[in-house]
């Protein structure tokens, strides 16, 4: 049945009596308002107000919600346009960002195999770019090329700094580089060859293996030697703190006395209980003093005498460990410091020390050793071994492991010098940026603790009281002045004659042996690069704080996403060494990682593949270093937006690919990791809107949880 519309007359009338009956409505309610009284003025202005109110309220809520916003975003880091950092460090940084993979444009690859440098030769060449280094190829590439530890990257930094052409402020500093510059002139170290040690040696009264011997009294030669060369034959002395003493308030240093190194190796046999040394380390122990005598000019008749008693003498002081005047010695060693008979000495392996003193006056009342004096020719050669370094190669080349010619030149320079290097890495130091990211770094630290899972509250209370207490500092000294650092290096004369400098050197490590001997508290270790727990301070190296680890002018991702990682990890190890027993976190977190990787490489279903305890907590302490350094970035940028980058990336765009890119790191925990560190990138951004790592290739991507 259709509905049909009705007659058009009818609807109209319809709707007029419609409108009619609005318009009477509306006549009736105006009649009603218009006979109610007008309302008061005062009610009228509260209205106003009250819409006033309304609308300022809802214009600031939508100010500041658009102000987060916007902060929130500049924070995780969308692309956008940032601040390009353009000083001469950042552009190294970038040169050196160009040339190796980039982590987002090759996310399937990358995280696998970042610190083996045949994985990156070959990717940079174009060879083929999913192929996997057989273990046998990564086995020999890391025999070949060690990974650069950050001690290393301080010496590099050191160089610099002497290598510097800008004028020395002081003479002291004048001296160092001085000193530092002669000992790279190996050109003239050549041409002087042996003739530098045989004036010394005639200096010191003669030898009758090189030519006369004016029987120089042995307790007197042993004294020049301690005190002028630095040189220990039967036994070594040291300064430092007693070592059952472990109250940071305990400033008092004893001197020390142990057993030396000896020039022949020994080996400890466990069976035999006793010290033995092999023959063949003796056969290349000769070999090597045979040709010590002979660039000596020794002449080849008297050499196999002089050798078989300084054999003999050597292998009896090795299977023990003097009549040694050690009042006598230990005034003249530490001289001008005032030492009595009741000033404690500590004694480090007694049993050597009273065996040595035996053995020693035994040889001294042999009649038949009244010509050449074996003794004498034991401090000599322990003297030639000690000035080896600045001789040259044809004696440098008898030492094993000989390092860089730059290198040992640095460390050289710093065992006498370290005062004035102290200063100059101070003067140049960013106390603020270093501060910022230790405090940083440390507050971050403390809420990943409180979060994790604790087995027992007793462990959680010790760990978190432990940490609270702690309160971060850089390790530095008292600023000394220009003039008593010349003061203090006033007594030597550096020129161009390396052997000369260097044995005005070994007086002044001496001299810087008694100066701890005087001086309060810990002096401050200029090659140390990893923080340290003194009493209730967190003690930060500023050895640690150097390029390419840390630059004042680079953005704070770099610094953060680097030192600022490596500092996380430190405070991990160093705080929490047996983290594993107490938070099932660490299991967890760890298996969620390795899940990741096994999946990345197609091994998640192999189902053999486990990592042990120690491997567990190497992976979640990396892990949870990235976490904390990148924590601690996003609450610097809460303080303080205004961040620069490089190559245009995001903020945390540029803090990941710094930690992928610099943190293949060689310390000791290195050989526990499983995996690359840069792949814990790949697991962070996994489940994370901040960055964006995807791999097509990853089947069981979609199936993986975040950790």
């Amino acid at each position: 049945m259709m509905i049909m519309p009705g007659d058009p007359t009818e609807q109209q009338s319809q709707i007029q009596l419609e409108v009619l009956s609005e318009a009477e409505q509306t006549q009736s309610t105006f009649e009603v308002e218009r006979s109610r009284p007008s309302e008061s003025p005062q009610r009228t202005q509260q209205t106003r107000l009250f819409i006033l109110f309304s609308v300022g309220f809802c214009l600031c809520a939508f100010i500041i919600g658009l102000i987060y916003y916007v902060h929130c975003l500049h924070t995780t880091g969308p692309p956008g346009p940032v601040q390009p950092c353009e000083s001469e460090a950042c552009l190294q940084a970038s040169a050196h960002m160009s040339v190796v993979a980039d982590p987002f444009t090759r996310p399937c690859d990358y995280f696998l195999f970042t610190c083996l440098s045949d994985w990156k030769k070959a990717r940079q060449s174009g060879q083929g770019s999913s192929q996997r280094p057989s273990p046998e190829q990564v086995d020999r590439r890391l025999r070949q090329e060690k990974l650069t530890d950050r001690k290393t990257l301080l010496l590099h930094y050191l160089r610099e700094i002497l290598d510097s052409t800008e004028s020395p402020k002081s003479s002291a500093e004048y001296k160092t580089k001085t000193f530092y510059h002669s000992c790279l002139d190996t050109r003239s170290i050549e041409t002087a060859g042996a003739e530098p040690f045989l004036t010394l040696i005639q200096n010191l009264g003669g030898w009758a293996v090189s030519g006369p011997w004016n029987r120089t009294d042995f307790n007197s030669t042993l004294g020049l030697l301690m005190r002028n060369y630095g040189t220990f034959p039967f036994f070594n002395l040291m300064v430092g703190k007693h070592p059952n003493e472990t109250t940071p308030e305990t400033s008092r240093k004893y001197i020390q006395a142990n057993q030396p190194d000896l020039l022949i190796p020994i080996q400890w046999n466990s069976q035999k209980e006793k010290s033995e040394v092999k023959t063949e380390t003796i056969r290349h122990f000769v070999s090597t003093c045979e040709r010590y005598l002979a660039l000596l000019g020794a002449p080849k008749e008297s050499q196999m005498n002089h050798m078989g008693l300084f054999l003999a003498l050597s292998s009896e002081l090795a299977s023990q460990a003097p009549v040694i005047d050690w009042l006598g010695c230990l005034q003249t060693t530490f001289e001008p410091v005032t030492l009595t008979e009741d000033d404690p000495v500590l004694v480090h392996n007694l049993p050597y020390i009273v065996r040595m003193s035996q053995i020693i006056s035994t040889w001294l009342n042999k009649p038949e050793n009244s010509n050449s004096d074996p003794l004498h020719t034991y401090m000599l050669f322990n003297l030639l071994h000690t000035m080896i370094p600045a001789l040259d190669s044809r004696f440098s080349e008898t030492v094993e492991q000989v390092e860089p010619r730059w290198k040992s030149c640095v460390l050289e320079t710093e065992r006498g010098f370290d005062s004035v290097l102290t200063d100059l890495l101070q003067e140049k130091m960013a106390h603020t940026r270093a501060t910022e990211i230790t405090d940083n770094i440390l507050s971050a630290l403390k809420l990943k603790l409180q979060g994790l899972q604790w087995n027992n509250q007793k462990a959680h209370k010790t760990v978190m009281t432990k940490v609270h207490s702690l309160s971060p500092k850089l390790w530095t000294s008292n600023h000394t002045l220009e003039t008593e650092l010349d003061h203090f290096f006033a007594e030597i004369s550096v020129g161009s004659d390396f052997f000369w400098n260097y044995a005005q050197l070994l007086s002044l490590w001496q001299k810087r042996r008694i100066k701890l001997l005087e001086e309060q508290g810990e002096s401050v270790d200029i090659l140390s690069v990893q923080p340290v727990v003194n009493g209730n301070e967190l003690v930060f190296p500023l050895g640690m704080f150097v390029p390419p680890l840390f630059h004042q002018t680079y953005p704070r991702a770099i610094n953060y996403g680097v030192i600022g990682f490596l500092i996380a990890k430190d405070l991990l190890h160093l705080l929490l060494p047996d983290i594993h027993g107490h938070s099932e976190s660490v299991r967890t977190v760890a298996d969620c990682v390795w899940t990741h990787y096994l999946s990345a490489t197609d091994e998640i279903n192999s189902g053999d593949r486990f990592l042990s305890t120690a491997q567990q907590q190497e992976v979640w302490v990396q892990y949870s270093a990235l976490e904390i350094a990148l924590e601690a970035y996003h609450q610097s940028l809460k303080s303080d937006s205004s961040d620069t980058s490089l190559s245009g990336l995001s903020h945390t765009d540029l803090f990941l690919m710094a930690f992928s890119q610099m943190n293949c790191d060689s310390d000791p925990f290195h050989a526990l990791m499983p995996l690359e560190p840069s792949f814990l990138v790949k697991v962070l951004c996994a489940k994370s809107e901040m960055c964006h790592v995807h791999c097509t290739s990853d089947k069981h991507q979609h199936l993986l949880q975040s950790c």
